[in-house]
């Protein structure tokens, strides 16, 4: 064994091992699969010290523990210097489990303690952060041309400095930072002002929490534990888009929380008065403060980005040479889509080169790397595009898609259109509800979790999945 695999063999920081281990199983399954059911996916520890890796749905959970679970626990066992495994479960399953740094602290190195505070740790704000990324902070963002007046308005937020606009509205497209941004917001407020309850929630959540709450009779208690934030953070917030209820919920708690002089933060894919579906209020409030765009970065920043994500992967202990400039630049011409998926690149060429990424060529590189760099504007799939392959696969028009009929035939197809729109594209479920024959969202969430319910139970279903995915890739 060389002395690089002897120390990674001697790790036993579960975020560490995890990012490593990561790394090489997204390089050996794919991007897709990667994408879908490993990276929304966090390692944590439950209450008996077990290390839980935490997927965000039971369907995810199971693919997982299906497809790649003892691939994932030999990577793990040849990181891990403590010889531990995972386990995995969903979200629903181990409710507020803390992140597996957390206990970190317990664990002896080299004779000493390693202290690994995350920065949220007592039970109740650990609750409220749940729904955070730990390492998208300021520090870890990479300031450009387009997002620069945005940044200098998410420190201001987070600093509570007062004279603020409120609400703050980001706005721009999908993996650009929008996310970070409020992620970065919300870890900087609770660590100025450790007492102060900041919450943080994604639309979808905020919709699937209000909904539970009205089904469990427990809506006065879901508007207090909102309501008495003192900063709220809201991402995504276009998914509350032809939902009556919940826009009326929503309007109420900024409205509350905007009179007792609270901080809001919000994100979404367009400025707040383009998003038609959003009911007029509800969108004035939304642009009564301040809107901030986070544009697309021109060259400089994309490598920018490149380069910071490879110091990234050095600080969490992966082993990866220095690259070229000129190979740096490939990746990012050849990768015309949003920072994540350059990230994604980046990740895939660190994970498949190692410490021979310093000696890479630019021919070397693109090999390695395959379909991830042969991608461009063009190679982009629509939502146009599934629908037509959809409809020829199960010998349909497809306007047959489009159409009011419900029959079994056409009913099923669709909802696998829909699944593979929201997998394949970064359309929200009230815009591809919209290209469906302007369909409410809420049917769309159903057709998308009616189709993962399936690809678990119905062999035929999980068949024409892998068909038509392939099509669309290919």
């Amino acid at each position: 064994m060389t002395g690089g695999a002897v120390a990674m063999a001697s790790m036993t920081d579960p975020d560490r091992i995890w990012s490593e281990a990561a790394l090489r199983l997204r390089a050996e399954i794919g991007e897709g699969p990667f994408s879908s059911y490993i990276a929304p996916s966090a390692v944590r520890v439950d209450g008996a010290g077990q290390l839980v890796l935490v997927t965000p749905t039971a369907y995810a959970r199971d693919w997982v523990r299906k497809n790649v679970l003892r691939r994932m626990n030999e990577l793990w066992l040849g990181l891990d210097g403590l010889n531990r495994r995972l386990d995995v479960r969903c979200r629903a399953e181990v409710g507020s489990v803390p992140p597996a740094s957390a206990v970190t602290a317990q664990i002896p190195v080299s004779g000493a303690q390693m202290t690994a505070v995350a920065p949220v740790t007592d039970g109740a704000r650990a609750v409220r952060a749940a729904g955070l990324q730990e390492r998208l902070t300021f520090d870890s963002f990479v300031e450009g041309e387009g997002n620069a007046f945005a940044l200098a308005i998410a420190r201001q937020t987070a600093s509570w400095a007062d004279g603020h606009f409120n609400p703050i509205f980001f706005c721009g497209p999908y993996g650009y930072g929008k996310t970070h941004l409020l992620n970065a917001v919300a870890w900087e407020a609770q660590r100025l002002r450790p007492d102060a309850k900041v919450v943080y929630l994604t639309a979808e959540r905020f919709l699937s929490t209000f909904v539970k709450a009205m089904q469990d009779r427990s809506t006065a208690a879901f508007k207090e534990s909102l309501r008495g934030a003192d900063m709220l953070l809201l991402d995504d917030v276009q998914f509350v888009g032809g939902k009556a209820s919940t826009q009326e919920e929503l309007l109420s708690t900024l409205t509350a929380l905007i009179e007792d002089g609270k901080r809001i933060v919000l994100s979404g894919d367009r400025p707040p008065m383009a998003m038609t579906e959003i009911e007029p209020r509800l969108r004035s409030h939304l642009a009564a403060g301040l809107t901030c765009p986070v544009e697309p970065g021109g060259r400089e920043l994309k490598l920018a980005v490149a380069r910071n994500r490879l110091s990234a992967l050095a600080r969490l202990g992966v082993v990866v040479g220095e690259a070229r400039p000129e190979v740096l630049e490939r990746v990012v011409d050849r990768t015309p889509g949003s920072m994540r998926e350059l990230e994604g690149a980046v990740n895939t060429l660190a994970a498949a080169a190692g410490r021979r990424l310093s000696e890479l060529t630019v021919d070397e590189a693109q090999a390695l790397l395959g379909a991830a760099l042969r991608g461009g504007p063009e190679r982009r799939i629509t939502v146009d595009e599934i629908q037509k392959t959809v409809a020829e696969h199960f010998a349909l028009k497809q306007a047959d898609l489009l159409s009011e009929r419900r029959t079994r035939s056409v009913a099923r197809p669709r909802q696998v259109a829909m699944y593979l729109c929201k997998q394949h594209t970064t359309r929200s479920y009230p815009d591809i509800g919209r290209r469906f024959g302007g369909r409410d969202h809420t049917t769309v969430l159903h057709g998308v979790r009616k189709i993962e319910e399936l690809l678990v139970s119905d062999e035929q279903i999980a068949r024409d999945v892998e068909a038509l995915t392939r099509k669309l890739r290919g």
